[in-house]
């Protein structure tokens, strides 16, 4: 009987301590895990406000996506894959959905060729924060 109670008080000694460090480790790293966005370059801003004023209804708050859209801070959308060319298109005639499930986009003739170079910079700032090169 002794050995049952010895063996079950160290099995739950075990379970303590694990709790425990996980605990402590999470003590840690709370808050590690996101680092701090940096701080955005003043030649940014005429990008991010073009950007709030004609596409964050779709693609969201620093272009995170929303349900109408997908999110441009996205491997997808990494210089090699959708170059800037890319988005001047998109802006100029639209586009037909072929990553996502969001429907076509349509052209938005009131950002110009040079908000649309704005806004992209904007964007790849925001993925290269992302660690999206």
């Amino acid at each position: 009987m002794r050995r049952r109670w010895a063996t079950g008080c160290r099995r739950e000694a075990v379970r303590l301590g694990a709790v425990a460090l996980s605990v402590i480790l999470l003590a840690a790293c709370e808050g590690s895990a996101i680092p701090e966005p940096a701080e955005m370059p003043e030649e940014l801003f005429a990008g991010e406000a073009t950007f709030n004023a004609n596409c964050v209804r779709c693609h969201g708050e620093r272009a995170a996506g929303t349900a109408q859209g997908p999110p441009l801070v996205h491997k997808i959308y990494e210089p090699n894959h959708h170059g800037d060319f890319a988005f001047q298109r998109a802006a100029a005639t639209g586009v037909r959905a072929h990553h996502w499930n969001f429907g076509d986009m349509p052209k938005i003739p009131e950002v110009t060729p040079e908000d649309v170079r704005q806004i992209t910079e904007y964007i790849r700032w925001l993925q290269r924060q992302a660690g999206i090169n």
